[in-house]
């Protein structure tokens, strides 16, 4: 009995949030290691736009379906059992991939990386947001998602240095998925000794539950509105993030420059994702989640705008930073946001359900993409087309949102 107690007691905030968030690094490395890894491919394989949007796209098939499955799972069995479940098979299959000779088996090999890390995040935000107090519990969110830009920049700098680099016989890209997949076990390693959520633990009801009765709660007239409202917005926020940024390292090369400049211009957009995931953990307490949400997505819209017409390296790198500042906040404010539209019997179901309408946008923006360039459309025109959909989230806030800052968890 003493040992189940122990098992069950809280970690301190901020061991939960680095236990937490080294796994989230090492899922952005990836994540970011393949936008660099597809332009690479590109050259490698003699790849045409339509086959690299459909490395992206199948990635988000199967974060589509793993955030379905685990998010269901995750009101089952519980967050812990998930959380390790899902960056066990994130690692493997990512580790796997570097050792395709086929774009049909790196495809394959993808949708299993997509349905780990899809069953990830939206499970890790659950447990975080169940595990710290109201009033800090967006901030810590918030700081939690700030991994992910860590990630993203150590891909950058990965790929900068490793991607063009001579490992004969073996290609740069296939080394820089390697050293994102291998640290990935000791994530694992230091997620054994996580405890559980204390409220899907004290909630014994939540085992005795079908999965389609917790499906049906969703759209119960209580929640019903905040499920649409969510669904919206995942999809509008999926759907822009993975058409614009998978593909920022091959528009920079569609623009003129050489693979390796466009690598290190990438890089240094992505420095501004942490400043924008700092000030938005500092916002969400301060203002609450629909002013960072709106005011992010905004921000996001106008400089996509202006990113998708520039014409001169100054002004792709500045419009490029305020893209990774207000987008990466927006996510943050994003991922804070979901788990408290719902009780905790249903958390898990449905943060997971709207992650995976999410995901379908996710398939749809990199094969867009690549069609459209396909058929000769300007980036420009491409990416006003996100501009939209990120504005029609921000109208989903506004009119279905509700307030939820500093409220008491069910």
């Amino acid at each position: 009995m003493a040992e189940q107690k122990q098992q069950t007691q809280p970690l301190s905030r901020n061991k939960l949030l680095g236990v937490a968030g080294v796994g989230w690094m090492f899922d952005a490395m990836d994540v970011g290691i393949l936008s660099f890894v597809i332009a690479a491919l590109a050259v490698d394989w003699g790849l045409t736009s339509s086959q690299m949007g459909w490395i992206g796209s199948v990635n988000s098939i199967g974060m589509a379906v793993g955030a379905l499955l685990f998010g269901v799972l995750a009101d089952k069995v519980g967050r812990k059992q998930i959380f390790m479940w899902t960056l066990i098979l994130f690692s493997v299959a990512s580790g796997l991939s570097a050792f395709t000779t086929t774009l049909v088996a790196f495809l394959i090999l993808r949708f299993f990386v997509g349905m780990g890390l899809g069953g990830e995040l939206p499970v890790a935000s659950t447990l975080v947001s169940e595990s710290v107090k109201a009033e800090e519990r967006g901030r810590v969110v918030v700081l939690l998602e700030s991994f992910w830009a860590a990630g993203w920049l150590i891909a950058a700098i990965i790929s900068y240095f490793v991607i063009p680099a001579d490992f004969w016989p073996i290609e740069g890209w296939r080394v820089a998925l390697l050293l994102t997949a291998l640290p990935a076990f000791y994530a694992i390693y230091i997620r054994m000794k996580l405890p559980d959520s204390p409220q899907f633990t004290v909630k014994a009801e939540s085992k005795k539950r079908t999965v389609f009765q917790n499906i049906a709660q969703v759209w119960h007239k209580k929640y019903a509105r905040s499920t649409l409202m969510l669904w919206i917005l995942w999809f509008a926020v999926v759907f822009s993030y993975y058409g614009m940024f998978l593909w920022l390292p091959s528009v920079m090369v569609g623009k003129g420059f050489d693979l390796i400049s466009s690598f290190k211009y990438v890089l240094i957009m992505t420095l501004a994702q942490l400043p924008g995931y700092f000030t938005a953990a500092w916002f969400i307490e301060k203002f609450g989640r629909k002013f960072v949400l709106v005011t992010y997505l905004l921000g996001t819209a106008a400089s996509a705008y202006v990113f998708g017409g520039a014409d001169t390296i100054t002004t792709l790198l500045i419009s490029g930073m305020f893209l990774s500042f207000f987008n990466l906040g927006a996510w943050g404010a994003l991922y804070a946001y979901t788990p408290e539209q719902y009780p905790a019997i249903v958390r898990g179901t449905g943060a997971g359900m709207a992650a995976a309408v999410g995901r379908i946008g996710g398939v749809f923006g990199p094969l867009l993409v690549g069609s459209l360039l396909t058929k000769g459309y300007d980036i420009g025109y491409i990416f006003t087309i996100f501009c939209i959909a990120i504005v029609i989230g921000v109208l989903a806030v506004v009119f279905l949102g509700k307030e939820t800052k500093q409220t008491e968890l069910e």
